[in-house]
């Protein structure tokens, strides 16, 4: 049986970015799937009582420095995006639709490098609709299916049940049951799943 890390992640977290580069590299090099837990981290974070880095002025510059000096040393192609914060609540949510229409991976791959690879204002409906179109979906169909009551609903329970098992922030790894945050823990939560 293929075990599986829980990847715990929003759209926003550029550290997120980092990790899903990461984890997507040991998937290929190891016998575990990525299973996809998205989150919305504002309302993570609010229910916590957590601060994030982009809201406190000297963690924010450090987050600009500190993110772009581990993409360089991971070689992982990163600009930190001109336009943050992205509100991401639909792409997360979007997340969902495309699990649910079998094109979550393509989904996923293509949205974190529209903002931090490319750069991209995905605060712009016009310039989220390109990306969209790129994917070839129908933005309107697709932002209609990402505003139902349903979707909106379980993207709050995958939200809330994160924060019941103790996830605080992004992106975390969750594995056996134990927590691994920060994409510098990737590194635990492959040990641990060789166990």
């Amino acid at each position: 049986m293929t075990k599986s890390i829980e990847f715990y992640f929003d759209f926003s977290s550029p550290y997120s970015y980092i990790g899903y580069k990461e984890i997507k590299q040991l998937e290929k090099k190891n016998t575990f799937k990525i299973k996809f837990m998205p989150i919305f981290l504002g309302g993570l974070h609010n229910s916590a009582g957590v601060t994030a880095a982009a809201f406190i002025p000297m963690k924010s510059k450090y987050m600009i420095d500190d993110t772009k000096l581990i993409s360089e040393k991971k070689n992982i192609k990163f600009i930190f995006n001109s336009y943050f914060p992205i509100k991401t609540v639909n792409f997360m949510r979007g997340v969902l639709v495309a699990e649910k229409d079998n094109f979550q991976k393509i989904y996923v791959e293509k949205i974190f490098n529209a903002i931090w690879r490319d750069g991209l204002n995905m605060n712009d409906p016009v310039v989220i609709n390109k990306v969209h179109k790129n994917m070839d979906l129908n933005p309107e169909i697709f932002m209609t299916k990402a505003t139902d009551q349903k979707i909106k609903d379980k993207l709050k329970k995958l939200t809330s049940d994160a924060l019941k098992k103790g996830i605080f922030g992004a992106p975390t790894f969750l594995v056996n049951k134990k927590i691994f945050w920060g994409q510098d823990r990737l590194v635990y939560a492959i040990d641990e799943i060789r166990k």
